[in-house]
C-alpha cells in the first residue's frame, strides 16, 4: 500500500477530496436507491451499490493512469480527438437513446457492456483542452477576430449545436467556461461582447426552429421553456412536481436531519440518486451535512485555483481553469437547483449522484488538473536535488565563485 501511494503525484488535497466525496457517496446513494430497487427490482440495493463502486472505482483507475500521462500530450490527444468526438455527438443526434417516447438524445448505447454514454460529458473536456491550446499558442500575439473563427470558434459551434438539442444546461456550461477560458488567455473584450451576442442570436434560431419543425427535437424546447415558467411562475402546477419534492425534503431535513437511510421524499422524488441527490443528504443529514458537501466543493475549487496559478506554461494554467472548474460549478448548479435557486437542469453532483458518464469524466479532468500539478512537483523536486548536490560540493561552489 505504501508502495502505491509513493506513485501518487499531483496536489493532495484535491486527491484527498475527491476520496473523501467518492466514500461519502455511498450513503446517498444506497437511500436513494432503495426506491429504484422497490419500483424496479427485487427490493434489494445491493446492485446498484454494486453499480455505483464499479463505476468509482474505474473512475479513480482514470484519475490515476490519466494524472500519470505529462500534460502537454494533451495537446495532441485534444486535436486528434475533437474531429472523433465531432462524429460521436453526431451519431448521438441521431441514434440518441428514446425514453418514453421523448427524445433523449444525449445517450448511446453500449452493447457489450449494456451501458449508455453520455459523449457530451467527454466532448466537454476535450473541446476545453483544444480551447486552452489555442489561447495558450496565441498569447502575446496579435490576431483578428477573422483570423479566430475557423481554428477556434468554428469547433465550438459544432460541438455546442450538436449537444444543444438534447442538453440545454450543459451547453450553457460548457459555452461559459469557453468564454472564462478564452478571456483569461487573453482574448479580446469587443470579440468576445460579439460572440456572445452570436451565441444569442443563434440560440434563438434554433428556438424558432424547433417551434416550427416540433418533429426535429422532440419535446426538448417545450421542456426547457416548462421549466423557466415554472421557475418564474409562483403558482405551483405539475411541473413543479420535482423542486416541491425536494424543497420538502430539505426543509424536513432541519439542522442534524432525519437520520442515514431515513429519507421520505426519496419514495416521492424523481431522479432522487441522480439530480436531486442533494436534496436527500439535506433531509438525512440536515443542514450540517449540506453544509459540508459544499465545503468539500469549494476547497476542490480553491485547490484548482492553486495548480492554475502555480503551472509554469499558459497552457498548463489554461488547462487547469477549463477542466477543472466545470466540476465545481457542475456541483454549484446541482445544489442550486434542489433550493430552487436556478430552473431544472438535469445537472448531476459530481463524485456523488450515481451515473458512469458524470463519474467517469470528472475523474478524467481531475486526472488532467493533477497531471498539471505533478509536473509542477517534478520541477520542484529536481531543482530542490541540484541544489543539494550543490551543498554537498563546496569545491564546485568555491570554483564557481573564484
Amino acid at each position: 500500500m505504501t508502495g502505491f501511494f509513493s506513485r501518487v503525484k499531483g496536489d493532495k488535497t484535491i486527491w484527498a477530496a475527491a476520496a473523501l466525496l467518492a466514500i461519502f457517496s455511498f450513503l446517498p446513494v444506497y437511500s436513494a436507491s432503495s426506491n429504484l430497487a422497490y419500483l424496479y427490482g427485487d427490493g434489494s440495493t445491493l446492485p446498484y451499490l454494486v453499480s455505483h463502486f464499479i463505476h468509482l472505482f474505474l473512475g479513480f483507475v482514470i484519475m490515476f493512469f490519466v494524472h500519470k500521462v505529462p500534460y502537454h500530450y494533451f495537446v495532441g490527444l485534444s486535436i486528434i480527438t475533437l474531429p472523433l468526438l465531432i462524429l460521436l455527438l453526431l451519431f448521438t443526434v441521431s441514434q440518441g437513446v428514446v425514453i418514453d417516447g421523448a427524445n433523449a438524445s444525449r445517450w448511446i448505447n453500449i452493447p457489450i457492456l449494456n451501458k449508455t454514454f453520455q459523449p457530451s460529458t467527454l466532448a466537454s473536456v476535450v473541446l476545453l483542452t483544444y480551447v486552452a491550446k489555442y489561447m495558450a499558442r496565441v498569447k502575446d500575439k496579435t490576431y483578428t477576430f477573422k483570423q479566430t473563427i475557423l481554428p477556434l470558434w468554428l469547433p465550438v459551434a459544432v460541438v455546442m449545436g450538436l449537444i444543444l438539442p438534447a442538453n440545454f444546461s450543459t451547453t450553457a456550461i460548457l459555452f461559459l467556461m469557453v468564454l472564462l477560458v478564452t478571456f483569461i488567455g487573453g482574448y479580446p473584450w469587443k470579440y468576445l461582447l460579439g460572440i456572445i451576442g452570436v451565441g444569442v442570436v443563434m440560440l434563438g434560431i434554433f428556438i424558432l426552429t424547433a417551434k416550427a419543425f416540433p418533429g426535429l427535437f422532440p419535446n426538448r424546447v417545450d421542456t426547457w421553456i416548462s421549466r423557466v415558467e415554472s421557475f418564474t411562475n409562483d403558482e405551483v402546477t405539475e411541473a413543479d412536481y420535482q423542486i416541491e419534492r425536494a424543497k420538502i425534503a430539505i426543509a424536513s431535513g432541519g439542522v442534524t436531519g432525519q437520520g442515514i437511510g431515513k429519507s421520505v421524499q426519496r419514495n416521492f422524488l424523481p431522479q432522487s440518486s441522480s439530480d436531486f441527490i442533494y436534496a436527500i443528504i439535506v433531509e438525512e443529514m440536515g443542514l450540517i451535512g449540506g453544509i459540508g458537501v459544499m465545503f468539500a466543493y469549494l476547497l476542490l475549487f480553491f485547490r484548482i485555483i492553486i495548480v492554475a496559478t502555480k503551472a509554469n506554461t499558459v497552457f498548463g494554467k489554461l488547462l487547469v481553469i477549463g477542466v477543472g472548474l466545470p466540476i465545481v460549478f457542475q456541483a454549484l448548479v446541482n445544489m442550486a437547483v434542489a433550493v430552487e435557486l436556478f430552473p431544472v437542469t438535469g445537472q448531476t453532483l459530481p463524485l456523488i449522484s450515481s451515473g458512469g458518464s458524470s463519474i467517469w469524466m470528472t475523474c478524467l479532468a481531475l486526472g488532467m488538473v493533477l497531471s498539471v500539478s505533478a509536473k509542477r512537483e517534478e520541477e520542484l523536486e529536481q531543482i530542490e536535488q541540484e541544489t543539494k548536490a550543490d551543498e554537498d560540493n563546496p569545491l564546485e561552489i568555491l570554483s564557481e565563485a573564484i
